[in-house]
Protein backbone atom coordinates (compact mmCIF):
# COMPACT_ATOMS: atom_id res chain seq x y z
CA UNK A 1 0.00 0.00 0.00
CA UNK A 2 1.32 3.64 -0.52
CA UNK A 3 -0.45 6.66 -0.45
CA UNK A 4 2.64 8.93 -1.27
CA UNK A 5 5.14 10.79 1.15
CA UNK A 6 2.91 13.36 2.63
CA UNK A 7 0.16 11.16 3.93
CA UNK A 8 0.07 8.87 6.95
CA UNK A 9 -3.15 6.26 7.10
CA UNK A 10 -2.70 5.39 10.65
CA UNK A 11 -6.34 3.82 10.76
CA UNK A 12 -4.23 1.08 8.55
CA UNK A 13 -1.42 0.82 10.91
CA UNK A 14 -3.37 0.88 13.78
CA UNK A 15 -5.32 -2.72 12.62
CA UNK A 16 -2.25 -4.41 11.14
CA UNK A 17 -0.72 -4.28 14.76
CA UNK A 18 -4.49 -5.54 16.56
CA UNK A 19 -4.54 -8.02 13.35
CA UNK A 20 -0.99 -9.12 14.68
CA UNK A 21 -1.73 -8.84 18.40
CA UNK A 22 -5.31 -10.66 18.23
CA UNK A 23 -2.72 -13.75 16.91
CA UNK A 24 -0.72 -13.48 19.47
CA UNK A 25 -1.60 -15.03 23.22
CA UNK A 26 0.96 -12.98 24.91
CA UNK A 27 -0.68 -11.23 28.03
CA UNK A 28 1.44 -8.09 27.08
CA UNK A 29 -0.02 -6.56 24.20
CA UNK A 30 0.27 -3.21 23.85
CA UNK A 31 0.99 -0.64 20.47
CA UNK A 32 3.55 1.80 20.13
CA UNK A 33 2.60 4.55 17.59
CA UNK A 34 5.05 7.18 16.77
CA UNK A 35 3.42 10.52 15.21
CA UNK A 36 3.35 13.92 14.18
CA UNK A 37 -0.08 13.96 15.59
CA UNK A 38 -1.42 14.17 11.59
CA UNK A 39 -3.60 11.27 10.13
CA UNK A 40 -4.42 12.24 6.43
CA UNK A 41 -5.93 9.22 4.65
CA UNK A 42 -7.51 6.35 5.20
CA UNK A 43 -8.97 3.41 2.48
CA UNK A 44 -12.25 3.71 1.44
CA UNK A 45 -14.99 0.65 1.54
CA UNK A 46 -14.72 0.49 -2.29
CA UNK A 47 -10.54 0.04 -2.14
CA UNK A 48 -9.79 3.90 -2.95
CA UNK A 49 -7.69 5.69 -0.71
CA UNK A 50 -9.22 9.65 0.28
CA UNK A 51 -6.17 12.02 1.51
CA UNK A 52 -6.63 15.36 2.82
CA UNK A 53 -3.62 16.60 4.07
CA UNK A 54 -4.83 20.50 4.88
CA UNK A 55 -5.30 20.12 8.31
CA UNK A 56 -6.76 17.86 10.40
CA UNK A 57 -9.81 15.47 8.32
CA UNK A 58 -12.83 14.50 10.90
CA UNK A 59 -13.33 11.84 8.22
CA UNK A 60 -10.41 10.57 9.17
CA UNK A 61 -9.93 11.71 12.71
CA UNK A 62 -13.14 9.82 13.29
CA UNK A 63 -12.14 7.08 11.93
CA UNK A 64 -8.69 6.84 14.38
CA UNK A 65 -10.54 7.81 17.44
CA UNK A 66 -12.44 4.42 16.10
CA UNK A 67 -9.60 2.06 16.02
CA UNK A 68 -8.42 3.89 19.57
CA UNK A 69 -11.90 2.54 20.93
CA UNK A 70 -11.73 -0.24 19.10
CA UNK A 71 -8.02 -1.40 20.82
CA UNK A 72 -9.39 -0.15 24.22
CA UNK A 73 -12.08 -3.12 24.15
CA UNK A 74 -9.35 -5.50 22.57
CA UNK A 75 -7.47 -4.94 26.18
CA UNK A 76 -4.86 -3.35 24.00
CA UNK A 77 -3.68 -0.06 25.14
CA UNK A 78 -1.97 1.96 23.04
CA UNK A 79 1.03 4.78 23.68
CA UNK A 80 1.75 7.66 21.31
CA UNK A 81 4.91 9.33 20.88
CA UNK A 82 4.52 11.95 18.74
CA UNK A 83 7.12 14.08 17.57
CA UNK A 84 6.00 17.52 17.23
CA UNK A 85 4.93 20.54 19.41
CA UNK A 86 2.11 21.18 17.19
CA UNK A 87 -0.74 22.81 19.82
CA UNK A 88 -3.50 21.45 17.17
CA UNK A 89 -2.15 18.36 16.36
CA UNK A 90 -1.23 17.63 20.22
CA UNK A 91 -5.38 18.17 20.79
CA UNK A 92 -5.82 15.38 17.95
CA UNK A 93 -3.30 13.01 20.01
CA UNK A 94 -5.13 13.98 23.75
CA UNK A 95 -8.54 13.00 22.38
CA UNK A 96 -6.87 10.03 20.81
CA UNK A 97 -5.43 8.98 23.84
CA UNK A 98 -8.81 9.51 26.34
CA UNK A 99 -10.25 7.32 23.51
CA UNK A 100 -8.22 4.43 24.10
CA UNK A 101 -7.24 5.20 27.65
CA UNK A 102 -3.78 5.26 26.61
CA UNK A 103 -0.63 7.26 27.48
CA UNK A 104 0.94 9.63 25.39
CA UNK A 105 4.68 11.45 25.69
CA UNK A 106 5.45 14.74 23.78
CA UNK A 107 8.84 14.23 22.85
CA UNK A 108 11.80 14.42 20.18
CA UNK A 109 13.69 11.84 17.92
CA UNK A 110 16.38 12.16 20.83
CA UNK A 111 15.77 9.75 23.84
CA UNK A 112 13.13 8.50 22.05
CA UNK A 113 14.57 4.61 22.82
CA UNK A 114 14.48 5.15 26.13
CA UNK A 115 11.15 6.27 26.45
CA UNK A 116 10.05 3.51 24.37
CA UNK A 117 12.21 0.89 26.37
CA UNK A 118 10.78 2.55 29.54
CA UNK A 119 7.31 2.88 28.92
CA UNK A 120 7.45 -0.91 27.95
CA UNK A 121 8.96 -2.45 30.91
CA UNK A 122 6.86 -0.36 33.53
CA UNK A 123 3.81 -2.48 31.86
CA UNK A 124 5.63 -5.00 31.80
CA UNK A 125 6.09 -5.21 35.63
CA UNK A 126 2.84 -3.94 36.41
CA UNK A 127 1.40 -7.01 34.62
CA UNK A 128 3.71 -9.05 36.39
CA UNK A 129 2.62 -8.56 39.80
Amino acid sequence: MNVGPYHTNTVAGLQLAMDLLRRKRNTNKQIFMITDGKPSCVRLPDGRYYKNSNGLDNYIVNKCYAMASQARKLHIPITTFMIAEDPYLMEFVEEFTAANKGKAFYTGLKGLGEMIFSDYETNRRKRIK
